[in-house]
């Protein structure tokens, strides 16, 4: 029985969607723009399968004879964020979007959390998370409250020094918050950020944590663990989708973690499995940070890591390369673009030569893993199989 391989590759959006002005956001084209921005990418074996296909991509042209299905697919979901992104995927169209708040939380939220928590709240502005922590973080040392920020998507984050709050601690914070957060203020997703150094050279660590919603079922996940099949999450995978339907997690703090996660299960998982990956730096580490040169570097490692993945692979095994939403590391916005989902299947010993699939939905992603290691896609849910 076959066996599947989703990787996201976080904020590789691959030109606006025809809603991105709704959106704001009109005119990105993250994997292009960068590119273009570092004179070219080196991503020899992305190009081997077709990513140059997709798009014009500087340093990466076209191969007629890549041996996948390429192109790019539109957001149904009313969002550009990781949660929709990736739930859509597995067939959940979100049809409400998350509340978001550009000018910062209701003072109940905050009194409430406050609270529960016993500290008090600094910030609670929408900002980026790099430049809070150097603006409030010698305060939030010398009175130990909470920095609250967000920004355009639906996230409710948490900042603290990890020598001033120990992490569990913050973790805990963060579960209060989501069980606060209900009803008409369910945001998508609580973000635990620790960070680490002193004033001047305060920096984000690895350990952060997200507290997604849990899913509306039906969907493709559920789907496939009623099929007997199991579900293994690296990265943040099992955080986005609130532990549900996850088999194994496999928690990582850099994307080489993730690389060699994911190509170890596809050397070891069993018959009817699906590694599902997300590599997040491209759009943590890059694309929030405006730094197109950190961008393609992390595409570039990653490209390095893809050989080993590919070389784990059986015969009939599929592997997808995707992406959630944008980011465009050049734009003057340091948030999340409104794009197209990048879309490079390939399946070993399958003749699947040449063709072009542009889809409705991120919903084909798991409309292709149902179809291949399920045997069939099922017809109530969104999607059409690409392979």
């Amino acid at each position: 029985m076959p066996r599947a391989c989703v990787i996201v590759l976080d904020a590789v959006g691959v030109g606006d969607l025809p809603d991105a002005a709704e959106y704001g956001t009109a005119g990105s084209s993250t994997l292009a723009h960068t590119a273009e921005a570092v004179g070219g990418l080196e991503v020899p074996a992305m190009q081997a399968l077709g990513l140059g296909n997709v798009m014009a991509v500087r340093g990466c042209p076209p191969r007629a004879d890549a041996p996948a299905v390429w192109g790019r697919l539109v957001e149904r979901s009313k969002g550009m964020d990781t949660t929709t992104g990736h739930w859509e995927m597995m067939g959940i169209v979100t049809e409400r979007p998350f509340p978001t708040y550009p000018h910062g939380f209701p003072d109940e939220i905050l009194d409430e959390f406050s609270r529960a928590t016993g500290r008090g709240v600094l910030g609670n502005v929408a900002a980026s998370g790099t430049e809070i922590i150097q603006r409030l973080g010698a305060e939030h040392e010398r009175t130990g409250s909470w920095i609250v920020y967000t920004s355009a998507d639906s996230v409710f984050q948490i900042a603290a020094h990890e020598g001033v709050v120990p992490l569990e601690e913050l973790y805990d914070a963060c579960r209060t918050a989501r069980g606060i957060l209900r009803g008409e203020h369910a945001v998508g997703r609580v973000i635990a950020r620790p960070f680490e150094g002193s004033e001047g050279d305060y920096r984000r660590t690895p350990r952060r944590h997200d507290f997604s919603l849990e899913p509306p079922r039906p969907n493709h996940l559920q789907r496939l663990r009623e099929a007997g099949m199991t579900v293994h999450g690296v990265g943040k995978i099992g955080d986005i989708f609130a532990g549900c339907d996850i088999d194994t997690s496999h928690p990582t703090e850099s994307n080489a973690q993730g690389i060699a996660a994911t190509e170890d299960l596809m050397r070891t998982a069993a018959d009817g499995s699906l590694v599902f990956t997300n590599l997040v730096e491209t759009d943590m580490l890059w694309g929030h940070r405006n730094d197109p040169r950190g961008f393609a570097d992390a595409l570039e490692e990653f490209d390095a890591g893809l050989p080993g993945i590919l070389a784990a692979m059986r015969h009939g095994d599929l592997l997808v390369l995707t992406s959630d939403h944008g980011c465009d590391p050049t734009t003057a916005s340091t948030d999340h673009s409104r794009e197209h989902g990048l879309l490079v299947a390939h399946v070993p010993g399958a003749p699947l030569l040449g063709r072009r699939h542009d889809g409705d939905t991120f919903a084909d992603i798991g409309a292709t893993v149902m179809r291949v290691v399920a045997g069939a896609a099922p017809t109530d849910l969104p999607g059409t199989p690409v392979v």
